[in-house]
């Protein structure tokens, strides 16, 4: 709805985020700026080292899922149906004139939904804790997690990019993508879901962490929820 492109080329994209992070190959590298990795990258051409590593990323899994063929070849038909005619049309059926529908629903929400997400980018590379590495730029941030949804735990996710809920505890950081992602596992849409036990990260946090974990407060929440589990 907000047109970043099809799931093969943002998943490219974002293994070359993770695979070559803060280095010329990675599309939004933050060491070139702010400005840089929250907008900047798409508004010049891609540095050389991007096209010459790109080989290097393995799509083999999403290109054997026809869904995601389908959708890569009718890109450019989709994104206006769905960035566009269907926003500024639904708000006409309860009285709404499609003009504030096209300016509100549709260019409002482009432009804000856009930039909420470019935030990750930008910010969770720039200010904030670091639990988990402090050797990584990326980093935690509350206030990103509750704008967008709960990947805002960007130090967790970089240094366990395996993990699902993208945070250690998805229920307490507002993380309604892990919410969203459990429902679709409960009627078989998500499956092999990946995540990182308590103890890994408990050794990861002691040896790389910046000493912030527990201004979080995690260490409290494991110790009730093992209680609670005692308990039951």
């Amino acid at each position: 709805m907000i047109g970043e492109g099809s799931v093969l080329n943002w998943v490219r994209e974002h293994r070359m985020h993770h695979k070559y992070s803060e280095t010329n190959a990675d599309p939004h590298n933050a060491t070139r700026g702010f400005f840089f990795s929250h907008i900047g990258w798409l508004l010049v051409r891609k540095h050389p080292e991007i096209n010459e590593k790109g080989h290097t990323i393995d799509l083999s899994d999403l290109w054997a899922d026809p869904v995601l063929r389908f959708q890569k070849k009718y890109y450019l038909l989709l994104v206006p149906v769905a960035c566009l005619i269907i926003p500024s049309y639904v708000p006409t059926l309860w009285g709404e004139s499609l003009w504030n529908g096209y300016f509100v629903c549709a260019i409002f929400q482009f432009v804000f939904v856009l930039n909420i997400t470019w935030l990750i980018n930008s910010i969770g590379h720039k200010w904030g804790s670091k639990p988990y590495d402090k050797n990584i730029n990326p980093v935690d941030i509350k206030p990103v997690s509750l704008v967008v949804l709960g990947e805002g735990f960007h130090n967790y996710h970089h240094t366990f990019p395996w993990d699902y809920k993208t945070a250690e505890l998805g229920g307490y950081s507002l993380n309604f993508t892990k919410l969203f992602i459990d429902t679709m596992a409960k009627i078989g849409w998500a499956y092999d879901l990946k995540t990182v036990s308590t103890d890994v990260i408990k050794n990861r946090v002691q040896r790389t962490g910046d000493g912030s974990h527990k201004e979080w407060g995690y260490e409290e929440i494991h110790e009730l929820s093992q209680e609670k589990i005692i308990q039951d």
